[in-house]
């Protein structure tokens, strides 16, 4: 299929050829048929992808911010290899997406094949959506009208937080795509509808709705609101401008009456005065979205509704409330068509869209499209039935940042990497001249030449495909953690035992020249018991990121601490007996991110593991300390070490976490004899360890690890 993206690094908007989704758990499959290009959104997202490294910076304060902080944790070179790969991904385009839905994921009982619906998609010909951001589009609304919903939810949302009554005075200011949307729905509303815009064509055109339109490049907006409204004042001022100057937030609250409300939808200056607003006692708020629901994973990811008489306007029933207005011939989206386009030619549309004057551009899908066409090849090349040719399922940030790059410098003969939606998975195969990008790692597991799959997807995903490459017959190298409950953990151990191929997990740190270095000083531990404090300055990560949900992530005890864990097996060279944790505050529940964990080792070892995410972000990430035989060791952050009571003093090189021996340990042994890269004993080990930690914290009592 064929997709509108924005090329970050070069500038250009690029028409990409990609796999097509495979439609998942809660998800909508969509056909494209149209697509509404949003001027003032993309025309920012085009002009920064066209913009210099200095613009960039000059744009994202914060973002320079956190880079200067990470070059203090991590050194210069990780931090500026993470800033030209951040730059160098390529941004999807497109955000009002109307089709036929040829995909129907489990869990989904409103929508059917062949049922035509808008969704937030993006320009592409396939789009695979949640179900709460899809809506029916009734009979008699064309497809092209229909592309204007999200949009037009946008500004009913601003104008549901105004609460406009009939008869109030309502200033638009920014007769736009979403101004002239909102003018409708106030003047459908029973409101005095007074529009503001520099745009002589866009005044006409709001006229001819019924709205007291102005031309403002030589008007003084303040005296015209108030002699419209005889001296009292604007009820409330919906602005859908999009300026950095402050001059029209201070107009706002300077058009409005006393008690006046003031909602923002675009984009402006808000450098507010405090006398403007302290005098009218004025309210202002800026507006999210299409309405109550958005960036909410229950509700967008995971399907769950609002209920109706609690929270009447989601943003799916905004969706719905726009599209009646269309069918009820209440809004009239036909007259905003300035052009329309194939998407072949997409380039009349985004190569002069900095000057374009267009009020809005439909982009139209004429092309046949399978569902089966998961797979596309990427890179020309020819595979020999040879041992190490490799699969790669999951094209997140780690694997794109750490996995793929380590791999490609160790020859890896990689042949597929698989993504959920296709994008990313082939920018790297593009990158890293990788031979097939796909949707469906069942590809993967059905070609015989392949007979090692990395899992690098998100957590809950780890166990399932971890089965299914060993019933494959494929060797299987998984990203930390193994599995996320001890029931998952049990099935994979049964299906390993009736199997020949191997599993090694992402246990990095023990492959670290600083980590090999201090076993090597230590000697052998197996009979003489060390103690070592492992402390993870891990850092804040919202609530609602998927690492932090217990049924995707599993909580980040059990999807980072577990790194700590093995790393403290390997030096101890022995296995946890039991485990407790400890958690800050008062009433930790079993996803906490600040806690302690004491672990007991057969051969009297004792360990501490401290993940905290509220320190500071300059601090070192990592600190290890090992106390043996009265000597002492530091590795600070996998940078430097400091050895007390040894005859070497240290290490000191640039950050190794131990990707690289990790790694090429692996290849080396799928050549070899196919062994794991770490003894499957202490894997299952350190994974029950993990999740008996999070479990102690419901009893506050000591844990015994079982085999």
């Amino acid at each position: 299929m064929k997709q509108i993206i924005q090329d970050l690094s070069s500038g250009d908007t690029v028409l990409a050829k990609l796999p097509v989704p495979q439609v998942k758990y809660g998800h909508v499959l969509i056909k494209t048929q149209c697509s509404l290009v949003s001027l003032g959104t993309e025309r920012m997202l085009v002009n920064f992808g066209k913009a210099n490294f200095l613009d960039k910076a000059r744009q994202q304060p914060d973002k320079v911010k956190q880079v200067f902080q990470k070059i203090q944790s991590d050194g210069l070179r990780p931090t500026l290899d993470a800033v030209f790969r951040k730059l160098g991904e390529p941004m999807p385009l497109g955000y009002c997406n109307a089709g036929e839905v040829i995909g129907v994921g489990e869990d989904v009982t409103e929508f059917k094949i062949g049922d035509r619906v808008v969704s937030n998609g993006h320009h592409a010909e396939v789009v695979n959506m949640p179900k709460n951001l899809v809506a029916k589009i009734p009979d008699g609304v064309p497809y092209e009208a229909a592309a204007f919903t999200v949009i037009g939810a946008i500004a009913l949302q601003g104008i549901r937080l105004i609460k406009p009554t009939f008869g109030e005075t309502v200033v638009v200011t920014g007769l736009g795509l979403i101004g002239l949307l909102a003018s409708q729905i106030l003047v459908a509303n029973g409101c005095q509808v007074i529009g503001l815009d520099f745009d002589q064509n866009k005044v006409e055109l709001a006229k001819s709705w019924g709205v007291k339109a102005y031309n403002v490049a030589a008007t003084d907006v303040v005296r015209l609101v108030a002699d419209l409204t005889n001296q009292t004042g604007a009820d409330a001022v919906l602005i859908t401008a999009s300026t950095k100057s402050n001059e029209v937030i201070a107009q706002a609250a300077q058009m409005s009456r006393k008690r006046g409300r003031i909602v923002l939808v675009g984009v402006v200056g808000l450098n507010i005065m405090r006398a403007d607003f302290y005098e009218k006692e004025l309210s202002f708020q800026v507006s999210c979205s299409y309405g109550p629901g958005r960036y909410d994973t229950e509700y967008e990811k995971k399907g769950n509704d609002y209920p109706l008489p609690y929270v009447r306007w989601t943003q799916k029933r905004n969706f719905e409330a726009i599209l009646k207005a269309m069918a009820d011939k209440k809004l009239k989206v036909e007259p905003l068509i300035t052009e329309i386009v194939e998407l072949e030619d997409y380039h009349k549309v985004y190569d002069n869209m900095a000057n374009s004057q267009s009020i809005a551009t439909i982009i139209k899908y004429k092309g046949e499209i399978s569902i089966k066409d998961t797979s596309i090849a990427v890179t020309p090349k020819i595979f020999q039935a040879t041992k190490g040719i490799l699969g790669i399922i999951g094209a997140g940030n780690f694997t794109k940042a750490v996995i793929v790059p380590t791999l490609k410098k160790l020859n890896a003969n990689i042949k597929y990497i698989a993504s959920s939606e296709g994008l990313s998975g082939t920018t790297t195969a593009k990158k890293h001249l990788i031979a097939y990008s796909t949707t469906d790692y069942q590809d993967i597991l059905l070609d015989e030449s392949v007979d090692a799959v990395l899992i690098t997807t998100q957590h809950h995903a780890h166990a399932q495909q971890v089965i299914d490459c060993l019933k494959a017959g494929k060797h299987v190298f998984v990203e930390k953690p193994l599995a996320i409950t001890n029931t998952e953990l049990n099935e994979i151990i049964q299906v390993y035992q009736q199997t020949t191929p191997s599993i090694s997990v992402g246990f990095n740190r023990r492959f670290s020249p600083f980590m090999i270095d201090a076993k090597q000083q230590l000697g052998n531990t197996s009979d003489s018991p060390i103690h070592v404090i492992a402390t993870m300055n891990a850092g804040f990560v919202p609530a609602q990121h998927w690492l932090q949900d217990n049924a995707l992530g599993g909580g980040r005890i059990i999807g980072e601490a577990c790194h700590l864990i093995d790393l403290i097996t390997y030096l101890a060279d022995s296995v946890v007996e039991k485990v407790i944790m400890n958690a800050l505050g008062t009433h930790p529940d079993s996803g906490t991110d600040n806690g302690s964990i004491l672990l007991k080792y057969k051969n009297g070892t004792n360990g501490v593991i401290n993940y905290f995410a509220n320190g500071h972000k300059a601090y070192s990430k990592e600190r290890i300390e090992i106390y043996a035989q009265g000597r002492t060791m530091i590795i600070d952050n996998f940078r430097k070490s400091k050895y007390y009571g040894f005859k070497k003093s240290g290490l000191s090189m640039s950050q190794d976490k131990g990707h690289n021996n990790q790694f090429k340990l692996f290849l080396e042994n799928l050549q070899k004899n196919g062994k794991p890269t770490i003894p499957f004993e202490q894997v299952v080990n350190t994974s029950r360890t993990a999740i008996a930690a999070v479990d102690s914290l419901k009893t506050g009592q000591w844990i015994k690890i079982s085999r």
